[in-house]
């Protein structure tokens, strides 16, 4: 299809983005043409503040737009607890319950040998670092439940087990309001394994 070239540069631009196809890319596209001068300046500024102001904590490597990053700098969190997450977005999914008072440290990924990435393309070495460095007594791995992430949990697990740091890993098992007879066999297997006494 003929764009102009300016179009054709931002439809190309929006397809790169996660879950954005080509007739998504297209719609968006034609809908900033639609907007006001000043909605589209804006939208271009937050994108350009968004890659100059965020990084990454240099403690936990969660993203932050200051040093270290609020929850590192909460002095009311409980450094004894760590909880392990892959992503940022993992974290801001555990800081939404509501239930952990605990600090993080983000992997930014898990292992993926076939996609390449090992330990050290992970932040394993800042969180062994930061084990040695802070009195930590639970460190709670909290990695996606898929083969990627139960090989960093399983890995990281025997990483710090000779440290004397206790490890556990996140329940996992059937979510709330569904019904058995629809649970997969693997999930009703977890939810069985991780179990608690009433």
């Amino acid at each position: 299809m003929y764009y102009p070239p300016a179009l054709g540069r931002l439809v190309d631009a929006l397809q790169r983005l996660p879950g954005i196809g080509p007739k998504t890319a297209q719609r968006l596209a034609f809908h900033l043409l639609k907007q006001p001068a000043e909605a589209v300046r804006a939208l271009a500024d937050a994108l350009v503040d968004l890659k100059t102001r965020v990084s990454h904590c240099a403690r936990c490597f969660n993203l932050t737009d200051e040093g270290p990053c609020r929850i590192c700098a909460d002095p009311s969190r409980d450094a004894g607890l760590l909880c392990v997450v892959e992503e940022p977005n993992d974290l801001l999914a555990m800081e939404r319950t509501g239930e952990y008072r605990g600090r993080y440290h983000v992997l930014l990924g898990a292992l993926s040998p076939l996609d390449g990435i090992g330990p050290d393309e992970l932040k394993v070495r800042e969180l062994l670092a930061r084990l040695d460095a802070d009195p930590v007594r639970e460190v709670i791995l909290a990695t996606n439940p898929n083969v990627e992430g139960d090989a960093t949990a399983i890995y990281l697990a025997k990483l710090m087990r000779p440290l004397g740091v206790r490890v556990t890993r996140i329940a996992r098992g059937l979510p709330v309001g569904s019904d058995l007879e629809y649970a997969d066999e693997v999930t009703l297997a977890r939810a069985l394994e991780g179990r608690k006494e009433v």
